[in-house]
């Protein structure tokens, strides 16, 4: 395991972009696995499935080539070169991948109305993700070395994937949904035991 490891950084300065979107996949998947965990259903591997996929073919590919254009655009690490990554961030790259999670998801799972769920969630997930990712980016593009900025996003895209797929499963794609679920949960497991 340890050779493993030590090998991972080796791999990612030969093949910057594969070993990303294998880390990106991997981060997705498991985002989803933990929502329906969390959501006590009943494993959905196709469900998962759809997920990575959407994640290995749009998400990863979309952050590795948007990380690389905004460094280009606005090269180095001044306050102002920061900030401004962060707000082009914001405002381009956060719809682009919330509006493709939504419709990929939807065409994946064979939906009549691929829009549907993204007329329905787009703007709350939108709001949700500007409490969110704006700070992960900040670090982002002030502390990591470019080739590995996607995998630091797959990273934090781990929590942030469980927010989504809960939401596009059961959610509204507001934050409020969520903590209201987990609260609702954790109020069923104290009662739990009083019943017996």
């Amino acid at each position: 395991m340890a050779g493993w490891w030590r090998a991972l950084p080796r791999a990612a300065g030969r093949y910057p972009w594969f070993s990303s979107v294998l880390l990106y996949g991997a981060f997705s998947s498991a985002g989803d696995a933990l929502q329906q965990r969390l959501r006590g259903v009943p494993t959905d591997w196709r469900q998962t499935r759809c997920v990575a996929t959407v994640a290995m073919v749009f998400h990863a590919n979309y952050n590795y080539v948007w990380q690389r254009l905004l460094e280009r655009a606005l090269p180095g690490r001044t306050p102002l070169a920061i900030l401004t990554k962060v707000l082009c961030d914001q405002a381009v790259g956060g719809p682009v991948a919330i509006t493709a999670f939504y419709t990929g998801m939807s065409i994946l799972q064979g939906k009549d109305d691929i829009f549907l769920d993204l007329r329905q969630k787009f703007w709350n997930t939108y709001k949700s993700g500007l409490m969110y990712w704006p700070f992960v980016q900040l670090t982002n593009f002030s502390f990591v070395p470019v080739q590995w900025r996607t995998a630091y996003t797959g990273l934090y895209g781990f929590l942030w994937c469980t927010f989504l797929c809960y939401s596009q499963q059961s959610g509204d794609g507001t934050l409020k949904s969520a903590f209201a679920f987990l609260h609702l949960k954790e109020a069923k497991k104290v009662e739990s035991p009083s019943e017996k």
